[in-house]
């Protein structure tokens, strides 16, 4: 594997880069070390906000130069946020780099947020769109059954009432706060030269100070109880969640919780997508999911199906989470499991894009940035007792959270007492 090389400059910010000279691309990304958790509760969704803002001009360029500029390299830009980064990212031809960061440097660090009220009304479309998607709509109030209040337990959308009348003003004084060099790592990876990126940057950035940052995040010390959610919506299909607190970015057991998520819903070959979707035909998706954070994490299953397979499914599920935390997880099974994730990982480090993402953003969140020998070798060792302990400790009935949308709310809690039947004294 290409080794990485890492620069701080004055001001602050970090730049990591990978040189592969065998392509003509160079993939790059802005990282921001703050995102919807970062937000009060009063300003939720402003950082998914900020980053539409960055698009509509910059202190050199307004929103259609941008959007020509790239169109011109013959690149794609894009950025997204997260609950706890925020990313503005680029692919373009390698000899068209110093265009790209002249750009986006202008966009990340000066924005001009003078066209406010017109993506005001794009962002509140956004969450109107998912608003009437409830197989992504499921897994926010899925994060709100686990977190509660926390602000993990928030959309990273953010909320309408929020979106339509912060001011200009806030929206300023949070990137400044928000957007400050010790927050800031630009990655890298592809055919291009550290010491050239290095130089584009310091040129870009000269006279930047750092200034106040955000206040730290609040963390996360006490859990609510499992919590149960539901929303009534005309539609063909219940979509559920079943999701608890999981573990944290730095946990080493990482790694078995990889392999638990292959084998549980995570693969074609996993059980939940076998035994309900291929061999009894009652979802169209069926998955598990696994987020992890700085000091917590979540994890979960979804299915979309109807209501006559719903309790059936539900009971599935619950079967073939206890059955892999009793122990009873076939060599073969794992095995299986390891070479998925070996070769995925593999195959995903031929993307200048992927790799960009792995160094950005192990930077960004203090990730260790191990090799791809390091981390097979680390997948390789999980025995199967390991997997078998880490479900029993997170998938145990007594600590899942349900989530649900459909059209009948006493459909979805017959079936969720198949589960855990305490939440039914939750209050919704």
């Amino acid at each position: 594997m290409a080794k990485h090389q890492l620069t701080e400059l004055p001001s602050g910010e970090r730049v990591i880069s990978e040189r592969l000279p065998g392509v003509r691309s160079v993939a790059i990304g802005f990282w921001v070390g703050a995102g919807s958790r970062d937000e009060p509760d009063a300003r939720a969704g402003i950082s998914h906000f900020i980053e539409h803002l960055l698009f509509k001009g910059s202190s050199r360029y307004t929103a259609q130069e941008i959007a020509e500029i790239f169109d011109g390299l013959g690149g794609e830009l894009n950025a997204a946020t997260s609950r706890e980064t925020t990313v503005v990212y680029a692919r373009i031809p390698d000899d068209r780099l110093e265009a790209a960061v002249d750009v986006m440097a202008d966009m990340v660090f000066r924005p001009s947020f003078s066209d406010v009220d017109s993506e005001r009304e794009v962002v509140l479309e956004e969450i109107a769109m998912v608003e009437d998607t409830p197989h992504d709509l499921v897994h926010d109030i899925a994060a709100e059954a686990v977190f509660g209040s926390h602000p993990l337990g928030r959309p990273v959308i953010g909320r309408a009432e929020v979106i339509s009348t912060v001011s200009r003003r806030a929206l300023t004084g949070y990137h400044r706060r928000a957007y400050a060099g010790g927050d800031i790592v630009v990655a890298a990876a592809g055919n291009l030269r550290h010491e050239y990126l290095v130089g584009l940057l310091s040129e870009r950035l000269n006279g930047r100070h750092a200034g106040s940052r955000l206040p730290a995040r609040r963390s996360v010390r006490h859990l609510p109880p499992p919590g149960l959610r539901f929303q009534e919506k005309e539609t063909e299909q219940y979509h559920v969640c079943l999701s608890a607190p999981g573990i944290a970015r730095l946990d080493e057991r990482r790694f078995a919780a990889s392999l638990l998520d292959a084998i549980v819903g995570g693969s074609a070959s996993s059980r939940l997508f076998q035994e309900i979707r291929e061999k009894r035909g009652m979802a169209y998706s069926v998955y598990s999911y696994a987020s992890q954070y700085a000091d917590a994490g979540q994890i979960g299953l979804y299915v979309g199906t109807r209501e006559e397979n719903l309790a059936t499914c539900m009971e599935i599920a619950i079967s073939e989470l206890a059955d892999v935390a009793a122990g009873n997880v076939r060599r073969d099974e794992l095995e299986r499991a390891k070479e998925n994730l070996k070769g995925r990982l593999l195959l995903s480090l031929e993307s200048t894009s992927n790799r960009m993402t792995r160094l950005g953003k192990a930077t960004i969140t203090g990730t260790p940035l191990l090799t791809a020998e390091e981390i097979v070798r680390r997948l390789e060792a999980v025995a199967v007792n390991e997997v078998a302990a880490l479900a029993n400790d997170l998938f145990a009935p007594g600590r899942l959270s349900a989530a649900g949308i459909g059209p009948d709310e006493g459909s979805f809690r017959e079936a969720v007492s198949r589960v855990n039947p305490g939440l039914l004294s939750t209050a919704a």
